[in-house]
């Protein structure tokens, strides 16, 4: 027996707030996101950039009330949004390195090098002290009892 599937239609009318005309609390946060994206821009994603986002849209009577009595709050908030991006991208870039470190293993012991070898030009290629080199070497390299 075949499933069978009914759909009911559905009308929608979506609004799209871009700027805030009716000055209610939505088109008031998207107002402080534009701020927000533009002091990024200008000053990266520092301290100097949230406090800027805020004196600005207080300024502008944006969000002003809960800016004024939440500020510390809201900075913290931003600032720990900012340091988790960070841990992630560092994160990321650790993997990568992870990866690319193992796969220069792989490649030299393919080519026949020896351990000892290897270790240096891991060292040398990816800028790591020589006993670094050596941890990560014998971690991946794939040869029992091949230690020259």
């Amino acid at each position: 027996m075949d499933n069978e599937y009914h759909y009911t239609g559905i009308d929608v009318k979506v609004k799209m707030i871009y700027d805030g005309k009716d000055n209610d609390i939505i088109s008031q946060y998207v107002a402080f996101t534009k701020v927000y994206d533009e002091q990024i821009k200008l000053y990266g994603r520092t301290r100097e950039a949230v406090t800027n986002t805020i004196n600005i849209c207080k300024d502008r009577d944006v969000l002003k009330e809960y800016l004024l009595s939440r500020e510390k709050e809201v900075v913290d908030m931003m600032m720990t949004l900012f340091d988790e991006e960070q841990v992630m991208r560092a994160y990321v870039e650790s993997e990568k390195k992870e990866a690319t470190v193992i796969s220069a293993i792989e490649i030299y012991q393919e080519m026949g090098l020896p351990i000892s070898e290897t270790i240096k030009k891991v060292a040398g290629k990816y800028k790591l002290e020589e006993n670094d080199a050596e941890a990560w070497v014998r971690k991946y390299w794939k040869r029992e009892g091949d230690n020259q």
